[in-house]
């Protein structure tokens, strides 16, 4: 079982110490006792006005800091995404999540930035954790849920539960609940899409469970906190029962189908390998 919050919150100042952030996280833990993982929206720690500026290695203070609060709090916490400063002056939206031990454990650099309006760099690779006893976890931000072959990489590398950070201003929102449902119907996952409150952002967060079912959603833009436990077994049950009783997309190819190309990504599906993985998320 993974109790899990996810805060529905404005974004602070880049300049606000994180003292004062370990004092907000404080407060959610002491308001829902025996949280395993608590999440921030997308840029949360950087500001509503040019975020770039707020660009660190992740070998910086900002990152130590973080570290610190997650062992001090033993939680798992993962505070949104920062923007990270690449080793060759590249600027990443990064999500990144911290052990109850204090570590930096997993940083995801987004894949598909908001183009053409957000001045970021692309990340090249798809990233999960595991959370012992509870399950793996990947990451998707924001934009990142309109391209669907994120969520189904993420879904065939093990991913139970889909951490999905948002930082979303515009009326697409509505859009965006479409596709955290979808994106949990089509891949038999867990999605945790965690916008920005207002008056900045629209809000409208949701968790979906891997039927499309929607467990815990905010009904508005107000701040917000969605506290709730979700049992990533199900996602195994799910599959093996199907979707509705009936669906079972994973099993869909035997292994004596022939490959269907893919010319769109000079690729193929290769039936032996569709199924999900588990064991080393790497």
């Amino acid at each position: 079982m993974l109790p899990v919050v996810l805060v529905q919150a404005e974004p602070v100042p880049f300049d606000r110490p994180l003292d004062m952030f370990a004092t907000d996280v404080t407060t959610v833990l002491a308001e829902h006792p025996g949280t395993r993982l608590v999440m921030y929206p997308e840029l949360h720690l950087c500001g509503a006005e040019n975020p770039r500026a707020t660009a660190e290695p992740l070998t910086g203070p900002r990152t130590r800091r973080l570290a610190e609060i997650a062992g001090d709090l033993g939680v798992w916490l993962v505070p949104g995404t920062v923007c990270e400063r690449g080793p060759a002056g590249e600027v990443f939206n990064t999500a990144l999540a911290f052990s109850p031990g204090g570590e930096l454990v997993a940083s995801y650099r987004k894949i598909f930035p908001w183009r053409p309006y957000e001045p970021y760099d692309p990340g090249d690779r798809f990233v999960v954790l595991d959370i012992p006893e509870a399950g793996r976890v990947g990451f998707s931000i924001c934009y990142d849920s309109w391209f669907p072959e994120l969520a189904r990489h993420l879904a065939w590398m093990g991913a139970e539960l889909v951490l999905n950070p948002v930082q979303t201003t515009t009326p697409d929102r509505e859009q965006e609940l479409v596709l955290a449902r979808a994106n949990a119907i089509v891949n038999q996952v867990f999605v945790a899409s965690l916008n920005v409150a207002g008056p900045f952002g629209r809000g409208r967060s949701v968790v979906v469970g891997p039927e499309g079912q929607v467990l815990a959603e905010t009904p508005d833009a107000d701040p917000a906190v969605l506290a709730l436990t979700l049992d990533l077994g199900e996602v195994a049950r799910v599959r093996r029962r199907g979707t509705a009783g009936v669906n079972r997309m994973w099993e869909q190819f035997t292994d004596s189908d022939a490959p269907i190309e893919l010319p769109l990504y000079q690729g193929r599906i290769e039936p032996g390998r569709w199924r999900p993985r588990g064991g080393d998320p790497r």
